[in-house]
């Protein structure tokens, strides 16, 4: 093989093959999220308690939509910041289709984006 390839799996990996032979694996390696400073943390606990209480007022669809979004919300989660930030987001968009009742967890998520220096 001369010069190198690229292939895009649909897990998500981009792999590079280099030039020659002696290609023998993918390297798995995940940098570890940075640890969140104890106000962060103290938000996302704060998210996720009120993040909680909606999920048992809404319809199962919207239950189910929060659900995927609890994971990287926990503060002790290590996970890259693009996730968490999609969560936020993902979370604050479930919360403000319910008026009132949401907007508890809208002022919650910009808290932690706020925290997070990403608004």
């Amino acid at each position: 093989m001369s010069g190198d390839q690229h292939y895009y799996l649909g897990s998500g990996d981009h792999v590079t093959l280099h030039g020659g032979s002696g290609n023998v694996g993918i390297d798995k390696r995940v940098t570890p999220a940075p640890d969140l400073a104890p106000a962060v943390q103290e938000a996302l606990r704060a998210l996720l308690s009120l993040v909680q209480e909606l999920r048992a007022q809404v319809p199962q669809a919207g239950a189910v939509a929060l659900d995927d979004s609890l994971p990287a919300l926990r503060a002790e989660a290590n996970v890259p910041q693009q996730e968490r930030h999609r969560a936020l987001y993902a979370v604050a968009g479930i919360a403000a289709t319910f008026g009132a009742l949401g907007v508890p967890i809208v002022e919650a998520v910009n808290k932690v984006l706020g925290l997070l220096g990403t608004q």
